[in-house]
């Protein structure tokens, strides 16, 4: 080495003695190699006392006020990662000697330890430069935490430590600071956005901001250019104002619209937001610091307690309501001030226009109203008497059969529209009648009045049915009151001569007097019952309901009503509608009448509404029986090169089962034999085999479509039933039907008939190898709702309605159905047995007739409009193949000026056109030269006898219902 690269070689232990930070040097075992001045000045040793020992024993740990595993962790990390390790805060006590002996001093460092590499790149040592912190800090005894200290003018006044060192420890405590800043920041749960500049470009933004406004590139620009969507929301306004004023904006629970990905929908959030300036040392705003929390479910979750705090308010109301009614009616005897009382809450509580018991005089067709209350400024009807049939026969048809009327705008219902000048002359644009039947007759009708059109809801209807039966019971039992007063002044006679049974008890039980509809009632005599004890004559009754109802009436003189049970002496039941009093002498009187009629009707119509329900629901279902071989019909005629036998068959194939289909729908609108649980036969010879064949023609499709194999085996006698063959065939098609659904794809099923077993009866039995079914289910099987378990996507099974129907028209036709199955996986048997005709009992005409001749009328003009375009078309379609000179249209003002060009003989018109309906269209034509005397035709969905009247009065000659029987149509033509 030369003696000038000896003068230039820089002396590095010189530097290290003379540097100003605190340097420890340890070997990689945790052996102290050297320290210089300052650290052995910082820690108050000598270099003898700790160089060559370990770490830990030359400052022996305080456990109390040492983080020696976090010094120990730093000085693994250094040399494991071969990385500088920074520790922004160790607590690491120090010893010193005090008069009283050695004792731990509490310090706080900051250190950084630093590998130092050997020649051959190893770790051979680790420098640790510990600044003492401790002046910068100050610590906490409740919380046990330490906290940098704020006052910034006692930083320069620490003795220990000079300027570079204060530089790098403020400099790690800061980065430390800013570090775990950066972390809280990013960990916020709401979503916080620094805003800079007047444009409110973003600066930066945490994790939960990304989390409400989707990740999109924000930073950087301007908050609308990077969230157009809220530039239409009103939040430019708001940054400006915030900008402008230095003033904080707080909105709560805001509705807003976020674009979270590109090209999607808005979605609406509600958020809580604050929008904070940042105010510089000179006092003015530099930015924005937008801090918002989503809050949309606990929005969502409020609506819906508010909906359920409505709902609650609203039965809290109703209760209060009958409350008050009861409160109010009970003390009063007269029944006219009772309904005054009643009408006047409830026209309050509606906030209706008038409210008022109309009586009924149903033979003279009249009402008359006694009294009414209404809104201030709207006038009474109170004395006025009205005739019924002015405000519309339908509407009164439907009160007379027991049914409240809701009519939402007089001018609008149907009901109504023909009738507005009577409600306008009482100033009525809405009502709500409900109707109170006494003795199977309408006496007296709660009419509830609005001045402008109104929707009544399904609450207020209750609220009004409820007030009607409290305040009408309340008006008999006042009139029961009366007429017992009455009753007391009147003859034996009449006394006796009651409808309903009348006893007088007093105070200790003791029957007074009872009348002979009583007696009679109770299966007693006079002798048996009057002067006696009333529970030594009736002790059944003690300790019931009764006796509880005429302990209260007698103690609180308040009339009550009760329906009780009663076992007669002959052991028969006796339901009791019991009415008491307290009578002048503090016993009781009570009416009783039987209403064992009453009661047995009520289960007979529950009973009867069970099965119209039921038969409703099975007709809808099997509506979509026919609809297989409709399509596939549909389909077929969609392909080229049919000849015409195919189109033929095809052609009677949808003609036999649009027919099946009109003859259901028939049976669905005909409400009267439906709710009476009637369905009627068109019973005529049939043949077994034509039924099966028909039957087979309907689930073909299923059968083909899941591969399934049918095998027809039919007795070769004939079988000839007495039936209504479109119901033969819905017994056996929902049989095969429900036999394909729950067999598997490539299934066998066998159709086969038997006349030999039972010479009196055909039995059709089908068999397949399915499913199968339990005992249990084999057993409910022609149960309404019954099913075998579905597959999820329910493509076996439809509403378990098919074999219910099958057998109530099996034993409609005097036969049944029985199910078998040998177990599940095993298939199931079916058998339908049907009374067979003797061959005595066949008549020529019995066999099924052949097909209807095709129609052979002359050729006319028709003119067809109809705004369905496809069903235009095809009735012009079937006209022009039966030879006629057909033209169509498909709106009112065009047919006219068809008509007027080149009358027609017959017009075909549907009623529902567009602008002018086929009415108007009608009473036009006749007003024309050239077709006044055409044979117009009504072609609609709509066949009440109100419809034909309408059509009658508009000028049609015939009113065909949709779908058309098109040999009532070619009839009609044919008598052109």
């Amino acid at each position: 080495m030369s003696k000038w690269e000896m003068t230039i070689q820089p002396d590095y232990s010189a530097l290290f003695t003379a540097s100003p930070y605190p340097y420890l040097l340890i070997d990689t075992a945790f052996i102290i190699i050297g320290a210089n001045p300052a650290y052995l000045q910082a820690t108050g040793r000598t270099a003898d006392e700790i160089v060559g020992k370990h770490i830990f024993d030359a400052f022996p740990a305080d456990p109390d006020s040492t983080n020696l595993d976090e010094v120990r962790a730093s000085i693994e990390l250094a040399i494991g990662t071969r990385q500088p390790h920074t520790s922004a805060l160790l607590r690491y006590a120090i010893p010193r000697a005090t008069p009283d002996g050695p004792v731990f001093e509490a310090r706080y460092w900051s250190a950084i330890h630093t590998p130092v590499f050997d020649a051959a790149g190893q770790v051979a040592y680790v420098a640790q430069n510990a600044i003492d912190v401790t002046d910068l800090y100050r610590f906490d005894d409740a919380t046990r935490k330490y906290y940098l200290k704020q006052d910034a003018n006692a930083v320069p006044d620490i003795p220990h430590m000079n300027r570079p060192q204060m530089h790098e420890a403020m400099t790690r405590i800061m980065a430390a600071e800013r570090s775990q800043l950066q972390v809280l920041f990013d960990q916020a749960p709401g979503s916080i956005a620094v805003l800079t500049g007047r444009q409110h470009v973003v600066d930066t933004v945490n994790e939960a901001y990304y989390a409400l406004v989707g990740h999109r590139d924000i930073v950087g620009k301007p908050l609308l250019q990077a969230l157009p969507e809220l530039a239409a929301q009103g939040f430019r306004e708001l940054l400006d104002t915030a900008f402008a004023s230095g003033q904080p904006v707080v909105l709560r629970d805001h509705k807003i619209g976020l674009q979270r990905q590109a090209g999607a929908a808005l979605e609406e959030r509600y958020v809580d937001l604050l929008f904070q300036p940042i105010v510089g040392e000179d006092g003015r705003v530099t930015g924005i610091f937008a801090q918002g929390n989503d809050v949309t479910r606990a929005n969502h979750a409020n609506r819906a307690l508010s909906e359920k705090v409505q709902q609650l308010e609203e039965i809290r109301a109703n209760q209060a309501f009958q409350l008050e009614l009861s409160d109010r009616i009970r003390p009063l005897g007269d029944p006219d001030e009772m309904t005054a009382v009643a009408c006047a809450l409830l026209g309050r509580r509606l906030a209706a226009s008038r409210v008022l018991y109309a009586e009924v005089d149903d033979a003279a067709g009249t009402v008359f109203i006694r009294r009414d209350w209404t809104e201030e400024g709207f006038a009474s009807l109170a004395g006025q008497s009205k005739t019924m049939a002015d405000f519309g026969p339908d509407m009164i048809a439907v009160l007379r059969a027991g049914r409240p009327v809701l009519n939402e705008d007089v001018q609008r219902d149907p009901r109504t529209a023909a009738y507005t000048a009577a409600y306008a002359q009482i100033g009525v644009r809405a009502d709500l009648l409900l109707p109170l039947s006494k003795s199977g007759k309408l006496r007296v009708v709660l009419t509830i009045h609005s001045a402008t059109p109104r929707a009544w809801r399904h609450d207020e209807l209750s609220l009004a049915q409820d007030m009607a039966e409290r305040t009408w019971s309340a008006i008999e039992a006042a009139q029961a009151q009366a007429a017992l007063r009455i009753e007391r002044d009147q003859s034996q006679y009449i006394f006796d001569s009651m409808a309903e049974g009348f006893a007088v008890l007093d105070r200790d039980w003791t029957i007074l007097r009872m009348n002979a509809e009583g007696l009679r009632m109770t299966q007693h005599t006079a002798d048996q019952v009057v002067g006696r004890n009333h529970w030594d004559v009736f002790p059944e009754l003690r300790g019931g309901d009764a006796e509880a109802l005429y302990r209260r009436v007698m103690d609180s003189g308040k009339t009550e009503i009760i329906e009780i049970p009663h076992l007669l002496p002959d052991k028969t039941l006796m339901w009791n509608e019991v009415r008491t009093h307290r009578s002048q002498d503090g016993g009781i009187a009570f009416f009783f009448r039987d209403i064992t009629e009453r009661r047995s009707a009520q289960e007979a119509l529950k009973i009867a509404d069970r099965r119209k329900d039921e038969f409703l629901a099975m007709l809808a279902h099997e509506l979509r029986n026919p609809l297989a071989p409709i399509g596939a019909a549909a389909q077929l005629l969609q392909m080229s090169k049919l000849d015409e036998a195919r189109v033929r068959q095809t052609s009677q194939i949808i003609g036999r089962q649009v027919d099946h289909m009109t003859h259901l729908i028939n049976d669905l609108l005909d409400v009267s034999r439906v709710t009476r649980g009637l369905v009627t036969l068109d019973s005529a010879p049939q043949d077994i085999r034509q039924v099966v064949a028909e039957a087979v023609e309907q689930v073909a499709p299923l059968v083909e479509a899941r591969r399934q194999h049918l095998a027809l085996r039919l007795a070769p006698d004939a079988a000839i039933v007495m039936g209504d063959r479109k119901r033969l065939v819905q017994v056996l098609a929902n049989i095969l039907n429900n036999a394909a659904k729950y067999s598997g794809d490539g299934g066998n099923i066998v159709l086969e008939t038997e006349t030999e077993a039972r010479p009196a009866h055909v039995l059709v039995h089908v068999v397949d190898d399915g499913i199968g079914m339990s005992a249990d289910l084999a057993t409910h099987a022609f149960d309404l709702f019954a099913q075998a378990e579905r597959s999820s996507d329910r493509s076996a099974g439809g509403l378990g309605l098919g074999l219910a129907l099958v057998k109530s028209l099996a034993e409609l036709h005097g036969g049944g159905v029985t199910c078998t199955s040998p177990g599940l996986g095993k298939g199931s048997r079916f058998t339908v047995c049907l009374p067979r005709m003797a061959a005595a009992d066949l008549r020529a005409d019995a066999a099924p007739g052949a097909p209807a001749a095709q129609p052979n009328a002359r050729p006319l003009r028709i003119l067809v409009v109809d705004d369905n375009v496809d069903a235009a078309a095809m009735l012009a379609m079937l006209l022009e193949a039966s030879g006629h000179q057909v033209a169509v249209e498909h709106g009112g003002l065009q047919a006219l000026a068809r008509a007027e060009a080149g009358p027609p003989e017959v017009c075909l018109l549907d009623i529902g056109l567009p602008g002018m309906d086929g009415t108007e269209l009608a009473q036009r034509l006749r007003r024309l030269p050239g077709t006044a005397g055409a044979v117009l035709v009504a072609v609609t969905g709509y066949g009440q006898e109100s419809d034909r009247e309408r059509t009658r009065a508009a000028g049609f000659d015939h009113h065909l219902v949709k779908p058309l029987d098109t040999r009532e149509l070619f009839a009609i033509l044919e008598k052109v």
